[in-house]
Formats: C-alpha cells, structure tokens, sequence
C-alpha cells in the first residue's frame, strides 16, 4: 500500500486504480491528484469549519455515504469539532491542510460539504449563500439571468456576491458577512427571494414545491440555516463526469449562453486557478453588516 507524506504526516494510500467514474474511466488516484493540486485554493474555502462529506466506496454508481461524524480509527491528528444538533452531538472533521484533505479523500471521499460558520462561533453566519436551482427545461443559463437579478438586489441593500457553478445543475452566489445569526442570515436570503419572486414570477421561485418549478429558478435560500451545508468551491461532484463546483467571473455569468459552458472539469479547474488564481479571494477579505429585511 503506498504512503505518502504530507505536512510531515504518513498517509496510507488505497485502491489508487480504483475507477470511480465509470463513464471516463475517472480513478481514485487522479481524484487524489486532483485535490492535491487544488488545496491552496480550496482550503481556505473549508478551513474552521465543520466538514461532512459525500463518501463513494465503490464510485459514483454505487452507495453512497453521508458522512458527519469522523469514521474510527481515524490518525490521531485529525483535528475535530463537536457540533450539538437535536439528536445530539456529533463529531466532525476539520479541513484545515492538505494532509487532513488526502485523507478524507481516499476514504473515497469524493464531495465536501461546509456550513456557512465557522466551528470558532456555530451559528454565527460570515456568509450567506443563495443556491440557483433551475427546474426544467430551465438550465444554468436561465440561472445566471437570476444571478444577476440577485446581484442588483444586493447591490442596492450594500452588499455583493461571488459566483460559483454548483458542479451540477445550477448556480451558487456567496455573500460575505462581518457575522450574523444563522437565523437573521436565512430571514433575509428569504425575504430577498420572496421579494424576486413577487418581481419576476415567471422566473424566479422561492418555495422548493416541486410542482412548481418547470421552465423556473428555484432561488434556494434555505442553506443558510445553522443545519445547513453547502457543497465547497472547487470540490468534485459526483456525476457521471467529475465535474467541479468551480469560482466564474460576473461577466462569465452574464455571457453564459448554453449550459456547457458551465460544466468543468478537474483539468480545466486547475489550469483556471493557474491562469486567474482563486477567483473568490475577495469573499475571503470582504465582511459586509448584515441589512434590514427587503421590502
């Protein structure tokens, strides 16, 4: 079995031939390959907060595992938070280097999820996210209309927002806060969809009744609750490809033209943040005071 040393910890390397992506032949080593050179990118994104996770033992066709609590015999440097939810407490892991990353992910895994808080203060949003969802024969495309209707409405209450595609369908719009209450951030996510929705009913849709959204955007705001987590930028999704929840410019939103211009792979990610660097640093530096409620 190999062994790789990372951040002076040895790491037990399995199964690196394993196919994980049947469709591209995609194994378990180039997922490794390819969360290795994308850490400096993708853990600032994860760092101090806890971390579950999309695990795939025998790929993306098979069972799939949603991880919270740190699996045992875990190394003994793994870093940990404990998180009280109604059920109890659980015990989830910390992203915070490259050797904790390699690890989870040749346990296979493959997605990572994070809230939008830090372990440091649990409940206490630093950001909002808006997840653009859109309902068919709605595609990314119609969701970047919706991006940039969210954008002006942030706008206009002093804030901005940071896009990345979901790695799936739809859109994903992240505006930094100073700090807020988990609660008072998803009232106002809400309270903006509801006002978008009342602007551009043919478009737009807030509430998550299936029925409802052929040929609209369902404008998710409830990922920002204290529950809730959101997949990480430049994590793999499992799909049939490996595609990436990948940082886009605004002005790559507003050109966007047909949903294949969205759709990234490991490759391709890795060669934008050679080319453009992260393009959601500035949500990293940026906190905005948390407004009033929309009208």
């Amino acid at each position: 079995m190999p062994i790789a040393e990372v951040d002076g910890r040895r790491i037990k390397l399995s199964n690196l031939d394993k196919v994980l992506y049947p469709e591209p032949g995609f194994t378990k080593g180039e997922v490794l390959h390819y969360y290795t050179h994308i850490a400096p990118y993708l853990l600032p994104h994860v760092q101090g907060r806890p971390a579950s996770f999309l695990r795939f033992p025998e790929g993306v066709e098979g069972q799939r595992f949603f991880a919270k609590n740190i699996p045992p015999g875990a190394p003994e440097w793994v870093r940990t938070v404990d998180v009280p939810t109604s059920s109890g407490t659980t015990h989830h892991v910390l992203v915070d280097d490259l050797s904790t990353l390699l690890w989870a992910v040749n346990l296979a895994a493959i997605e990572i999820h994070v809230p939008q808080w830090q372990a440091a203060e649990p409940g206490i949003a630093d950001r909002i996210v808006f997840d653009l969802d859109p309902g068919p024969p709605a595609t990314v495309v119609e969701c970047c209309r919706v991006a940039l209707l969210v954008r002006e409405a942030l706008r206009a209450d002093g804030l901005d927002a940071w896009a990345k595609t979901s790695g799936s369908k739809g859109l994903h719009l992240y505006v930094p806060l100073a700090g807020a209450p988990s609660k008072d951030a998803s009232a106002y996510a809400k309270a903006l969809a509801v006002r978008l929705e009342r602007e551009h009913p043919d478009l737009v849709l807030h509430q998550m009744t299936r029925k409802l959204r052929p040929g609209k955007v369902f404008l998710d705001w409830s990922q920002n609750a204290q529950a809730k987590t959101t997949v990480a930028p430049y994590a793999i999704r499992a799909r049939p490809e490996p595609t990436v929840s990948t940082p886009v410019t605004w002005d790559e939103v507003a050109d966007c033209a047909a949903p294949e211009e969205f759709v990234f792979l490991p490759d391709e990610v890795r060669e934008r943040a050679a080319d453009q660097g992260d393009l959601l640093a500035e949500l990293l530096e940026t906190a905005f005071d948390l407004p009033g409620m929309p009208d």
